[in-house]
C-alpha cells in the first residue's frame, strides 16, 4: 500500500525550535503587577481591578498561538487524540 502523500509544506528550524520551547503561562503586567495567566487565552482579567485586558491579538500576521489553534482543532477529530497519546508516549520512552 502506497502512503497517501501529505502536502508538503516549508517548516522552518525556527518555528521547530518556537513551538518545543513555548512557555506554559504568559505574563502580564497591570495595575503596577505582574500576573500569568495561559498563553492561549485571549482575554485575562486583572487580579487587581478586575479589568478584562486583551493579552492576544488576532491581526493579519499568524501568530505562533495560532499554530497551536489550528493544531488543537485538528485534535478535535474523532480518533486524533487517540494518535497524539499514542505518539506521546512514543517521545516519553525515546526522548533523543
Amino acid at each position: 500500500m502506497t502512503p497517501s502523500k501529505i502536502a508538503e509544506v516549508n517548516v522552518s528550524h525556527d518555528l521547530i525550535e518556537a513551538i518545543a520551547s513555548f512557555p506554559l503561562a504568559r505574563e502580564v503586567r497591570h495595575c503596577g503587577m505582574t500576573f500569568r495567566t495561559s498563553p492561549f487565552d485571549i482575554y485575562a482579567s486583572c487580579p487587581a481591578c478586575g479589568t478584562r485586558l486583551k493579552v492576544r491579538s488576532f491581526a493579519a500576521v499568524a501568530e505562533l498561538e495560532d499554530v497551536f489553534d489550528a493544531v488543537m482543532t485538528w485534535m478535535l477529530q474523532p480518533g486524533a487524540e487517540a494518535l497524539v497519546r499514542q505518539r506521546q508516549a512514543e517521545i516519553a520512552a525515546d526522548p533523543d
